[in-house]
């Protein structure tokens, strides 16, 4: 497969999975939202690390094929996750106070999330070990 063709393929592969994500998400923070008197920015930042887990452990595995230092990949993801939470956290709570839909806050944080995050990985977490778990095809 070509270069270009595969890295179309990654990319899809990090969709689907950041769609799968994403569901679990939205299903952790709905729950929280109508179920617990927890505040908004809570619901968010709970749902947001299942997802976070869940995202990490099937791109390492099947859309990057690191075979590469997991301790390490997951610290470089926690960097990006110590940046983007605290903002994202704060955005979340500050647009919901402000009378936007916290739905609509949960969608939008969610597509930077995806962009940013495909993008850190991409080239920062997995760069050096893409393709060497030796099942890449």
């Amino acid at each position: 497969m070509n270069n270009r063709k595969k890295e179309l393929m990654r990319s899809l592969k990090f969709l689907l999975f950041s769609v799968s994500a994403g569901i679990i998400q939205v299903a952790s923070f709905t729950l929280l939202e109508e179920l617990t008197p927890a505040p908004h920015w809570l619901a968010y930042l709970v749902s947001l690390v299942l997802s976070v887990l869940w995202n990490f452990t099937f791109n390492r595995k099947f859309t990057f094929h690191s075979a590469g230092n997991i301790p390490l990949a997951m610290a470089k993801v926690a960097l990006f996750y110590l940046v983007f939470t605290p903002l994202s956290t704060w955005w979340t709570d500050a647009l919901t106070s402000a009378g936007v839909n916290e739905y609509l806050v949960l969608a939008g944080t969610m597509i930077v999330n995806f962009v940013t995050e495909f993008l850190y990985d991409r080239f920062f977490v997995f760069g050096k070990t893409i393709d060497t778990d030796g099942k890449a095809k």
